[in-house]
């Protein structure tokens, strides 16, 4: 099974961390992030990995090489410029045959990859979603107001209860055929496919995520992986 991992972005809201090292080697604990869904990866059946590069690609090549590490083969394609989250895949169009992971490069969860592969198969769908739950407090009054202007409702810093994409996918080979050449974002692919009549899923995950783009989210993530590894990595 194939996995593309999306590890090019610059990473800009973890500056100045990331102004000359890539956010996939980010170490949470004391392995980078990518290693740790590297070996998530494997435990779930993965053992072929495309790593989408770009921002200090080196760095990555480098550490990553061909995965032989961890069991796994990864080859790499390197953007010679920002294509966004979806528009690295264009190029990948005629190698993929099968259904296949796309995630991005930062993820700390506990994620079963096997049963979201499976929920993509049984949905028969083009994409299939994997979906959290996440609360965000609003440290503002928030007001209700009418159509006429009058104000019907006042809600004092509420906590608002949001399903967000975790940034990982499974997709059908299928869904590449509508990328387009230059920057294109997954939101769009998504929103294009469903305008085309495709079927998009979602699969709920009940667990732990975290991306570790801000500040905050990277505290949190090394500390809830520091005080249980074992949540994460695979037991030999």
């Amino acid at each position: 099974m194939r996995a593309v991992i999306l590890a090019g972005g610059r990473g800009t809201r973890l500056r100045p961390f990331t102004t000359s090292f890539p956010k996939p080697l980010m170490p949470v604990g004391d392995l980078p992030i990518l290693e740790i869904l590297l070996r998530q990866l494997k435990a779930h059946g993965v053992d072929e990995v495309t790593l989408l590069t770009g921002h200090l690609a080196y760095l990555l090549e480098g550490y990553f090489e061909d995965g032989r590490r961890w069991g796994i083969n990864i080859d790499y394609v390197r953007e010679d410029q920002p294509l966004g989250t979806a528009g690295p895949l264009r190029q990948l169009a005629d190698q993929l045959t099968d259904d296949f992971f796309v995630m991005n490069g930062d993820l700390l969860t506990d994620l079963d990859f096997t049963a979201l592969m499976a929920q993509h198969r049984a949905g028969s769908a083009t994409v299939t979603v994997s979906v959290h739950t996440r609360a965000e407090k609003i440290d503002l009054g928030v007001l209700k107001i009418d159509a006429s202007g009058d104000l019907v409702g006042y809600e004092e810093k509420p906590t608002l209860k949001l399903d967000v994409s975790m940034g990982a996918y499974a997709m059908s080979p299928a869904a590449l055929a509508n990328i387009p050449a230059g920057p294109y974002d997954m939101p769009q692919l998504i929103l294009d496919l469903l305008a085309k009549g495709q079927r998009i899923r979602s699969w709920r995950h009940q667990g732990f995520w975290l991306d570790i783009g801000r500040v905050d989210d990277y505290s949190l993530a090394n500390k809830m992986f520091t005080e249980n590894p074992s949540g994460f990595l695979p037991q030999a």
